[in-house]
């Protein structure tokens, strides 16, 4: 195993959680996470006494330069064919399948779920699995883009780089597989194609339900960032993304002519007053060191300028960062929120829906990314990702076994753009890195006594 060296160490990402002492989950301070800043020859942990250790390819670059070299073009077929044909989620049929065939082609056995909108595939041997995960499923986004390959479902588009997931993992089995073949492949692998991350309830829980994480020991992702520049990928311990909840809130009351109000239950004052007051509130009865993002997106009420209505409708999502601010949060918000209204005359029914857990990297996946980035691509090639607001559903996977996502860059150069917008695109030699950096990576990891 390759073991950092005070010579030889990059720093990477922050603590788990907080170190002030008070805070939810708060723990004892810890210096920066240490990663190797190479990993020449990936150790693999020791065979039983009489049996020869397995080993892996002494210069894995060398071999995925030459595997790349013959099927980069297939890893752009395969993300551009599903950035044709997206699919919402839950409807993941044909990039299932698709999938299914381009990994049965090189003699891999995938498994569909039995609604047939994700799929699992093992490769090797071992009672230890180190799994690795993409998801699948595209936004209802108008696809803008003037490019052969721009979406060919009305309203529907890969505007977060689900299509991009997908290629680089079908390609990483692909790599798995040839090193199988070839009798140097140090364990068993699994490949995780989830549909539905981007909607409720999502696939995670789906996967793990279908034996997903059956002898799991670690999992790893990747995710599309176009902040970082294709060729850097961006590594950080702890939280990554937030938890995200969503909340409807209505309210039901006498309506009447605006000159009267005092006769009404003026529901739109009553609303207003939710919209703006609550949020303060509830972030005034938390550790401001655990601050939480209600936003609404979505108000509805009435038609006329002249007539109070008799019904209003709000939703907003609640975002955190701890994991204990995310189990406390619902009582608090509704509690907040029916007092808010209470004051101004009304009564509000609340729905609140529980979305996903924060994503909190497990430190040595941290590391294991790093080590493998800097293997891949170099140490310049490592960044330190930023705390994210967005959710994941990954996060639910890390409630099971330790992993960790990092972020891929695509940023195409001189273009500024984020996901979840028509426009987004990728710099597709980013498709390569993600395939190097995943192979480094999950090598690594089948060779740690850390899981």
């Amino acid at each position: 195993m390759y073991t950092p060296t005070a010579e030889n160490v990059v720093e990477m990402g922050t603590a788990t959680k907080s170190n002030e002492a008070g805070l939810p989950g708060s723990r004892a301070a810890e210096r920066r996470l240490l990663v190797p800043t190479a990993l020449p020859s990936i150790g693999i942990a020791p065979e039983p006494a009489g049996q020869e250790p397995h080993t892996v390819p002494t210069s894995l670059p060398a071999f995925l330069d030459a595997w790349l070299a013959a099927h980069f073009d297939d890893l752009v077929t395969d993300r551009r064919h599903i950035h044709a044909n997206p699919r919402l989620s839950r409807q993941e049929h044909d990039t299932a399948d698709y999938i299914a065939e381009r990994l049965a082609a090189v003699g891999l056995e995938p498994r569909l779920i039995p609604d047939g909108t994700g799929l699992t595939c093992d490769i090797g041997e071992g009672d230890r699995v180190i799994a690795i995960r993409a998801d699948m499923d595209a936004l209802p986004i108008h696809d803008p883009k003037d490019v052969p390959y721009r979406s060919t479902v009305d309203g529907v588009c890969h505007a977060c780089g689900h299509d991009a997931h997908t290629a680089i993992l079908a390609g990483v089995g692909r790599v798995l597989a040839e090193l199988d073949s070839q009798g140097e492949l140090p364990g068993r692998f699994r490949l995780i194609f989830q549909p539905s991350e981007e909607q409720f309830p999502s696939g995670a829980p789906t996967m793990i339900k279908h034996g997903a994480l059956a002898d799991v020991a670690a999992i790893f992702a990747l995710h599309c960032d176009p902040q970082f520049p294709a060729g850097q990928i961006g590594v950080r311990t702890g939280p990554l993304t937030a938890a995200c909840d969503v909340m409807e809130i209505r309210m039901h009351g006498r309506g009447g002519h605006t000159s009267r109000p005092h006769l009404t239950s003026d529901l739109i004052s009553a609303m207003g007053r939710v919209i703006v007051d609550m949020p303060a509130l509830v972030n005034r009865r938390i550790d401001p060191r655990q601050a939480v993002a209600i936003v609404f997106g979505a108000v509805q009420a009435g038609e006329a300028a002249n007539a109070i209505p008799e019904e209003a409708l709000a939703r907003a999502t609640i975002r955190m960062q701890g994991l204990e601010t995310w189990q406390m949060i619902p009582d608090l918000v509704q509690e907040v929120t029916r007092s808010v209204a209470h004051s101004a005359g009304v009564e509000c029914e609340i729905d609140y829906l529980r979305g996903v857990p924060p994503v909190v990297n497990d430190r040595h996946a941290s590391a294991m990314f790093a080590g493998a980035t800097a293997a891949a691509l170099g140490e310049q090639a490592v960044a330190e990702a930023p705390m994210s607001m967005g959710g994941e559903d990954f996060a639910y996977y890390l409630e099971e076994v330790p992993g960790a996502m990092a972020r891929l860059g695509v940023g195409r150069p001189g273009i500024a753009c984020d996901i979840h917008q028509g426009d987004f695109d990728i710099d597709e030699t980013a498709l390569a890195h993600g395939v190097r950096v995943m192979t480094h990576t999950v090598l690594a990891a089948a060779g740690s006594p850390a899981f």
